[in-house]
């Protein structure tokens, strides 16, 4: 199956929007399947960090360890799950135009299924994200043109 892709564009500066989505702690603000998330390690952010994010999945709440896979600020990021039965990899790049003082963003998705997982990701994952990707966006969208805060690791 192919991956599930978004792009949306956010009246604020590819700096300000990478430093949230990529902030762990932000992410149930802005993620609906997201109920917390948290560092798992200390010190700066880059390749190999590791992150817990408990999610709802379907009627059940998963919790999982992603680890950063990429991280390009402010143009691009990665991680992907390494425990559990449903593993993401997400991909996201953030592309400055209106002269820097815009951004588009794009956020791909895509899932591998281990155990239980093997069924969950195409008859519940899958159908989840298609929906709620986009509204995620929109949500991160309203929140750094409205909130005037840009996140931060």
């Amino acid at each position: 199956m192919s991956s599930i892709r978004q792009t949306i564009d956010v009246d604020r500066r590819p700096e300000d929007v990478y430093d949230y989505v990529t902030d762990a702690q932000r992410l149930p603000e802005w993620q609906l399947s997201a109920v917390s998330a948290e560092r798992l390690d200390e010190g700066p952010v880059g390749v190999g960090s590791r992150m817990r994010v408990t999610r709802h999945i379907g009627r059940r709440i998963m919790p999982m360890t992603m680890e950063v896979t990429e991280y390009d600020p402010p143009h691009s990021w990665g991680m992907r799950g390494v425990d559990g039965p449903v593993r993401a990899r997400v991909h996201g790049e953030v592309e400055p135009f209106d002269e820097g003082r815009r951004s588009h963003v794009t956020i791909e998705v895509d899932f591998e299924g281990h155990g239980v997982g093997k069924v969950l990701v195409p008859l519940v994952v899958r159908p989840q994200v298609r929906k709620e990707l986009p509204r995620n966006e929109q949500i991160l969208k309203d929140r750094l043109e409205h909130t005037g805060e840009p996140g931060g690791l």
